[in-house]
């Protein structure tokens, strides 16, 4: 995955054999993306690279991160179950995802038309990191570390296979990532299990 912000608008994210070629989903959506990080500097974030993708930041917290696909491009929110959504804009990545997230576009003029909708709720996010605001935790799933949950709020693919898993697989990888002090290596480790996560397994199976 990338770790220069500017490769990511320029050969995209990294993550798949596309990547550097005129079929990069960052090549079809480049005016959009464009847009997009526009807005998001506009708003004052700071822009950084997380999970091979364009992560913008507030007080010390993640705010919003973008993404391209072949059928769209996206901007995704953390803290999702603090957002109000009074637009009734944001969907969910996938069905098992809790709480809906992410905005979707399929036209690159779509950033445009939405900017005032965008910059609103990145005011609202900012609001909330700066107050250290915190969703409420879930007590019926496992407690997850906050670079895991992260990672969720940033990956819908990941969010949806990890939400498929059974209770204990889940719990596997919990355990795993609390076991380890450093942060560097709880957000090596999660990279090293998305694989794993996406084939359904737990952290300890082959």
């Amino acid at each position: 995955m990338i770790t220069d912000i500017e490769d990511f608008f320029a050969k995209g994210c990294g993550r798949c054999d596309r990547f550097d070629t005129p079929d990069c989903s960052t090549r079809l959506w480049a005016d959009g993306l464009g847009k997009l990080r526009e807005i998001c500097l506009s708003a004052g974030l700071e822009e950084t690279v997380k999970w091979g993708h364009p992560c913008y930041m507030h007080a010390g917290r993640n705010i919003a991160i973008m993404g391209a696909y072949q059928n769209k491009f996206v901007v995704g929110f953390f803290n999702a179950a603090l957002m109000k959504d009074p637009e009734d804009v944001l969907e969910k990545p996938g069905p098992n995802t809790q709480h809906a997230n992410t905005l979707n576009f399929t036209a690159s003029q779509q950033a445009a038309m939405m900017e005032a909708t965008i910059r609103a709720y990145l005011d609202e996010a900012k609001g909330y990191a700066e107050e250290g605001k915190k969703p409420p935790k879930n007590t019926v799933a496992p407690d997850l570390p906050d670079e895991l949950a992260e990672a969720l709020d940033a990956d819908g693919e990941l969010a949806e296979a990890f939400h498929a898993l059974t209770p204990g697989r889940q719990r596997s990888y919990v355990i795993n990532l609390n076991g380890a002090k450093k942060l560097e290596t709880r957000i090596k480790r999660i990279e090293k299990f998305r694989d794993k996560i996406i084939a359904g397994k737990g952290a300890m199976e082959r």
